[in-house]
């Protein structure tokens, strides 16, 4: 991979996601009476995006907003606007990633409109979104946010709306937690700008609109598990590629898995939690392929996953499948509205690379390119850094591991305004021998003491805590 194509400076980068803050602050004190720093975000908001197709209605709704007279469709468009330029952020970040890998990305159909569901409904979600924006994070109150919980209600019941649903009931969650805005000493302002931008973006009938999933058969490769872990939810989502059955060119997919989870559930014990539900975890704990018959496979490139659709197949090794088969994979498209420099996850793979760790007494000119105190991987006098925060405490892959390294499998991520690696799998020499390690290893089950004890603790909760649930459910 040419890690030096990644310190390359990006035109036009800086300004746009500059443009993007400044007109997240100004929604951070609301629209009710702007003031002249949030007049100025506004017009430098437009002005970013004078000589796209959005011009014109951007214009206006940054001149209404700026008056405080702005209404639901002023916003429509501003939020438009952002998202427009985070998207051309992602694109441009996407490119250079493309660039270093020499992976090609498969082109994005446009779909055909669907059913948009009930207008009233999204009228009335707008409208919720429209006093949000008015108020501000700052200004929001207990009554304002809990107002959204009548069109959450009204739009669970249709499966064409839930998405939505569920997007504001967790935001309006969030906020609830947060209220009063007034007392915040630190507001989460990019976060809940970008929810608050997707949830009026999604509003528009038709947004929700994608290519239908189409069945696909063939030959999965796990490169390997990212888990994702709440206080109440947790998600293993595996990356591999896909072989077609009809030998067409090979794919980069995705396949994933959520469970509500109890907070008392911890380290390997998650993997209780998720192993019934998805087949392909233990095949990519095990080091094993899967076959997969006329498995719905998303434009995206999302495994609509069915244990039905898949049988095991014979061993594949992850770090073979990234030296002879990644290189050729094709990347899968990301949906307009998906387009975001925090949606960037890319699989890849390094070895010959040295280890350091940064220092707090690192030259200025080193800083630039890694953080303090991170771990960096150089290659050819290129550091990359490495998010070894990410590892899951669920595995046997250490940030010691990672250090004592000689070949990664990775998602490239872009977090802070740089390029980092979090490692999904290593390489490492252990008496002499070379040894695979890999954050998903005991997603099938382990032997390994700690992992073990973590288990057996697991299923304990989990068994108490079912008894506890059928005995609330006879009552």
């Amino acid at each position: 991979m040419r890690t030096d194509l990644l310190h390359a400076p990006v035109d036009g980068l800086d300004e746009a996601l500059a443009v993007v803050d400044a007109f997240d602050r100004a929604m951070s004190d609301g629209l009710m009476r702007p003031r002249p720093a949030q007049a100025q975000a506004l017009a430098e908001l437009a002005g970013a995006v004078a000589d796209s197709p959005l011009a014109a209605l951007v214009a206006e709704a940054a001149e209404k907003a700026a008056a405080g007279t702005a209404d639901e469709h002023h916003l429509l468009a501003l939020a438009a606007a952002r998202t427009a330029l985070l998207g051309a952020a992602h694109d441009a970040l996407h490119g250079v990633v493309a660039e270093a890998t020499g992976r090609p990305t498969a082109p994005w159909t446009v779909p055909a409109a669907g059913p948009a569901g009930s207008s009233n409904v999204l009228t009335a979600a707008r409208a919720w979104l429209a006093d949000l924006a008015r108020a501000g994070w700052l200004g929001m109150d207990h009554d304002l946010v809990s107002a959204s919980a009548q069109v959450v209600s009204a739009m669970l019941p249709d499966p064409r709306l839930r998405r939505l649903a569920v997007l504001l009931d967790g935001f309006a969650g969030e906020l609830a937690a947060s209220c009063p805005g007034a007392s915040l000493e630190r507001v989460p302002v990019r976060r809940w700008a970008d929810l608050g931008s997707r949830a009026v973006l999604l509003t528009t009938p038709g947004a929700c609109s994608v290519p239908d999933p189409q069945p696909v058969s063939g030959r999965l490769l796990p490169l390997g598990v990212d888990l994702h872990e709440h206080a109440t939810a947790a998600q293993a989502q595996v990356h591999a590629v896909f072989e077609p059955a009809d030998g067409s060119v090979p794919r980069l997919v995705r396949a994933s898995v959520s469970v509500p989870k109890p907070d008392s559930v911890l380290g390997a014990g998650v993997w209780q939690l998720l192993r019934p539900r998805m087949s392909l975890l233990a095949a990519a704990g095990e080091g094993r392929a899967m076959t997969v018959t006329d498995m719905p496979l998303t434009a995206e490139g999302d495994l609509l996953w069915s244990d039905d659709l898949a049988r095991t197949a014979a061993e594949a090794d992850p770090f073979a499948t990234a030296r002879v088969v990644l290189p050729t994979a094709m990347g899968a498209p990301v949906a307009p509205l998906e387009r975001h420099p925090v949606r960037l996850a890319e699989p890849v793979f390094l070895e010959g690379y040295t280890v350091r760790q940064q220092d707090d007494g690192a030259q200025d000119g080193a800083r630039d390119e890694a953080r303090d105190g991170m771990l960096t991987f150089d290659l050819a006098g290129h550091p990359l850094a490495v998010d070894t925060d990410r590892i899951p405490a669920a595995g046997p892959l250490t940030p010691q591991a990672v250090a004592a390294s000689t070949a990664c499998i990775g998602l490239l991520r872009w977090d802070a305004g740089a390029f980092v690696l979090q490692p999904l799998a290593v390489e490492t020499t252990v008496k002499r021998r070379t040894v695979g390690l890999y954050a998903g290893a005991w997603a099938g089950g382990t032997t390994d003491k700690s992992g073990a004890k973590a288990e057996a603790v697991a299923t304990e909760t989990v068994t108490v805590l079912r008894e506890r649930a059928g005995k609330l459910l006879r009552k």
